[in-house]
């Protein structure tokens, strides 16, 4: 079952060969995003297609991968900016893409956030 209170999450915006596993994937995020696979980081990466994807994240004793695929429809990830390999997402937002919602087209509420 799939825990929604990662401390980060990010989406690989580039599509990825799905059938890559957990050291190919693991190699991807060190090399591509600048990123470290063992940090408990939520690394999510979507098919050529759009209907399947993958999250990699560390656990407590080792790599766990979740895989999903969609029988219609495509996880609608933001549009690539071509300097940017991968973005930032929410527990909340995650949920929402899994869900089939367009993040481009959800309207927040201002909140507070506190400077980085």
């Amino acid at each position: 079952m799939l825990n929604f209170s990662a401390a980060r999450i990010y989406l690989c915006l580039d599509p990825t060969d799905m059938r890559k596993s957990f050291d190919t994937l693991a190699a991807l995020v060190r090399e591509h995003l600048q990123g470290d696979p063992q940090s408990g980081t939520w690394f999510v990466f979507r098919g050529k297609q759009g209907n399947r994807l993958k999250i990699l994240y560390w656990n407590t004793h080792g790599y766990a991968l979740w895989y999903t695929r969609l029988e219609q429809g495509t996880f609608r990830f933001p549009a690539i900016d071509e300097q940017q390999a991968s973005v930032t997402i929410s527990a909340a937002d995650l949920a929402m893409l899994l869900d089939g919602v367009d993040l481009a087209s959800v309207r927040r509420g201002k909140r507070y956030r506190r400077g980085a």
